[in-house]
């Protein structure tokens, strides 16, 4: 298992369209991908559980992959979020 916090800037908040495609980016990966951030923790492969988090560019949420690509998970998450893709 390995774990990352991640601040985002993506310009504004993660909308519906921003949602969607950070689940698209944790769903390319065999490891379970979880995110927390306020105390709150979901499946990032999980629509509803990553709207319900209601983030927004500056926050910083903390990332855990947990899988045989968990690395790579992570790096990939982590470029979508800070928009360095």
């Amino acid at each position: 298992m390995d774990t990352r916090e991640i601040r985002l800037d993506l310009g504004k908040g993660v909308e519906a369209r921003l949602a969607a495609m950070l689940v698209q980016v944790a769903s390319q990966y065999e490891s379970s991908v979880h995110i927390e951030a306020d105390n709150h923790h979901v499946n990032a492969k999980s629509i509803m559980g990553v709207m319900s988090l209601m983030l927004k560019s500056g926050d910083t949420i903390t990332v855990t992959a947990d899988g045989a690509d968990e690395g790579s998970a992570l790096d990939g998450i982590e470029e979508y979020l800070t928009g360095n893709k």
